[in-house]
């Protein structure tokens, strides 16, 4: 086992690192710009799968209207941080809302009120669909991030949402480190909750609801914390996607969104707040990693026919497939990191390869 002084070592070694990376990122953003739109969108759906994961791995509800509530989040900061000067080039159809047209706030207050708006939404469709269960709560959930996402691009909200044709000229991030510090300020949240009294009733919850309200937890009360807390963060991460993005239409929040999210979940591990972010650095940097599949690949004069466009998604689908048969419940469980869990990994996978190897050099004897 590693001494606590080793231990505090190594995370401040990482944690210098990993600055100085960002920093030296950064400081080259034209020659280092493809790297950073990924590592970027990776924090933001680390965000959303860390919320996500809350309700699901940790509270055990199934819900699927993380797309819906991203758009939430991601329509009020875009409304609120686009330029007041460029809002006529942007709301060219309908005119904008006179309540809207000088109305302007910076980035993180934006950013907390999406949040806040994506929370209020998440509270009143907790009321009824709360009350569901298993598959029937993320039918519910799904069917009201359609509904979310028909409301915004309604015709009648024109002159709000700006409809069907979307927003742009939103600002971006002025630095990578926006980005990082924002995601590590929610993630850091959501472990508060998680390690509270509200964590250990939202766990007590996920393994037995009967034996819970036994011991005198009101289900509904804590099950409404926990997906309005979520929303919270999901709003958050949806108003991030915005700024990221720079411009966004109802088309950037459809059902593949939320089985994005879900994915990440899955592959990190049900109930392991680090196994969600792994999972979303691996998901989304293993997808622009394999891009050169969709190009064609010339060997001499002979074309390989698989490397065509498209390709990329077969070989990512098999990698996940062959991560899931290896690790069934995800790239770490239920388990967080821990620096002494990485060292008994490392020696029982040597301690195995020792065996291994004995084993042969007997049966050669």
């Amino acid at each position: 086992m590693m001494t606590k002084k080793t231990k505090n070592i190594l995370t401040t070694a990482i944690f210098v690192a990993s600055v100085a990376v960002l920093w030296y990122l950064d400081t080259n953003k034209v020659q280092y710009s493809y790297a950073i739109s990924i590592l970027e969108r990776s924090a933001i759906y680390a965000i959303v799968a860390v919320a996500m994961n809350l309700v699901t791995g940790f509270t055990g509800l199934f819900s699927l209207g993380q797309a819906g509530f991203m758009a939430i989040g991601a329509y009020t900061t875009a409304i609120l941080t686009i330029p007041v000067e460029v809002r006529p080039n942007v709301y060219y159809i309908s005119g904008i809302s006179d309540m809207l047209a000088s109305a302007w706030l910076p980035i993180p207050a934006a950013l907390i009120l999406g949040g806040i708006f994506a929370a209020i939404v998440g509270g009143l469709i907790g009321i009824p669909v709360l009350r569901l269960k298993s598959d029937y709560l993320a039918i519910a959930t799904l069917g009201f991030s359609e509904i979310i996402r028909a409301i915004i691009s309604a015709p009648q909200l024109d002159k709000i949402t700006n409809g069907s044709y979307g927003l742009k000229n939103i600002p971006g991030f002025s630095s990578i480190f926006t980005v990082f510090v924002i995601a590590a300020i929610c993630i850091v949240l959501m472990i508060l909750v998680i390690k509270s009294s509200y964590g250990r009733a939202f766990k007590a919850i996920r393994e037995d609801e009967v034996a819970a309200e036994a011991m005198g937890i009101n289900l509904f009360k804590h099950k409404s914390i926990s997906f309005i807390i979520s929303c919270f963060f999901t709003g958050i991460g949806g108003g991030l996607l915005a700024i990221f993005m720079r411009s966004i239409d109802t088309k950037t929040f459809q059902l593949s969104l939320t089985y994005d999210i879900l994915l990440i979940v899955v592959l990190g591990g049900l109930g392991s707040v680090t196994g969600s972010i792994i999972g979303a650095f691996l998901l989304t940097a293993g997808r622009e990693w394999l891009r050169f599949f969709d190009n064609p690949l010339l060997i001499g004069d002979f074309s390989v026919p698989l490397f065509r466009s498209g390709f990329r998604m077969v070989i990512f689908s098999l990698i996940l497939m062959a991560v899931v048969l290896f690790y069934q419940k995800g790239i770490m469980g239920s388990k967080e990191f821990s620096w002494d869990g990485l060292q008994r990994f490392f020696r029982s996978k040597i301690d195995y390869l020792n065996r291994r190897k004995t084993g042969r050099g007997k049966d050669n004897v």
